[in-house]
């Protein structure tokens, strides 16, 4: 499962691994879970650099890289300011892993299913006039996966994340291929929320890998209406799914603040 904290390589195009990648994530965090508010002045670069353990050139680096994604706005002989929330780039999978990680990932998570419901029956409608047998190959290989592993959490997840990304890629949508890694990385953490949810139940994904079926079926035989139809409903499937973890969360959570009785 994607964490915020994992040595990875992110959608967002660089490595978290290694000095570089933990200074980015350390303030990221650090903004994104309150401890900077927007409109707030960061403390001093020589402040910074003795609390995160970086140089200034690394420091500067970070800063760069969390201007990009729209956290802080850097003016000379100003500071560096946070900028306002509706500022930062919600497509931005850094965000969403820190977001989640702070305990504020339930809102944006949420948003990011209902823009699925648009776009993601979309992709599928595109990849039944538009897949090759290339990507009929590839679809049909990971719908197979995702039945041979409809038992386990982890595999599961995986096939998962990689029939989603097939469909998206046989849409031949650039900008929809770009959509579906944040797609990616999102399910990795919904799949996390859900698998603590159910305290190391047994798992068995088998209607949701037979909804998937018939997604590939449809794309298949080239009936983009179906697949759009079968794609909205897989889709709002896990929107429920996702919910009714997010509430067990909520429950958890609340009864631990309150402690035993």
């Amino acid at each position: 499962m994607t964490e915020a904290g994992a040595e990875t390589e992110r959608s967002s195009g660089y490595s978290m691994r290694g000095l570089q990648g933990r200074v980015i994530e350390a303030i990221g965090l650090d903004v994104v879970g309150g401890r900077y508010r927007p409109g707030q002045l960061l403390p001093r670069e020589a402040e910074l650099m003795v609390e995160y353990g970086v140089s200034r050139t690394s420091l500067r680096e970070a800063m760069k890289v969390l201007a990009a994604k729209g956290l802080v706005d850097i003016r000379q002989k100003v500071g560096t300011r946070v900028r306002p929330v509706e500022m930062w780039n919600a497509f931005d999978s850094d965000l969403l892993a820190w977001f989640h990680a702070s305990g504020q990932g339930e809102a944006p998570m949420r948003d990011l299913v209902e823009l699925r419901q648009v776009l993601e029956p979309a992709a599928a409608r595109f990849a039944a006039t538009r897949a090759t047998m290339a990507d009929l190959h590839d679809l049909e290989r990971a719908q197979q996966a995702m039945l041979d592993t409809a038992h386990d959490h982890a595999g599961y997840a995986a096939t998962d994340v990689a029939f989603h990304l097939a469909v998206y890629g046989a849409s031949h949508n650039a900008l929809l291929r770009r959509f579906g890694h944040l797609v990616a990385d999102f399910m990795h953490l919904s799949f996390d929320v859900q698998q603590h949810a159910a305290a190391d139940g047994p798992a068995d994904f088998t209607e949701d890998a037979q909804g998937h079926a018939a997604i590939f079926e449809a794309i298949n035989r080239g009936d983009a209406d179906a697949a759009a139809e079968a794609m909205l409903q897989v889709v709002l499937d896990g929107k429920s799914a996702l919910i009714k973890a997010l509430s067990h969360r909520g429950t958890a959570e609340s009864r631990g603040t309150r402690g035993a009785p």
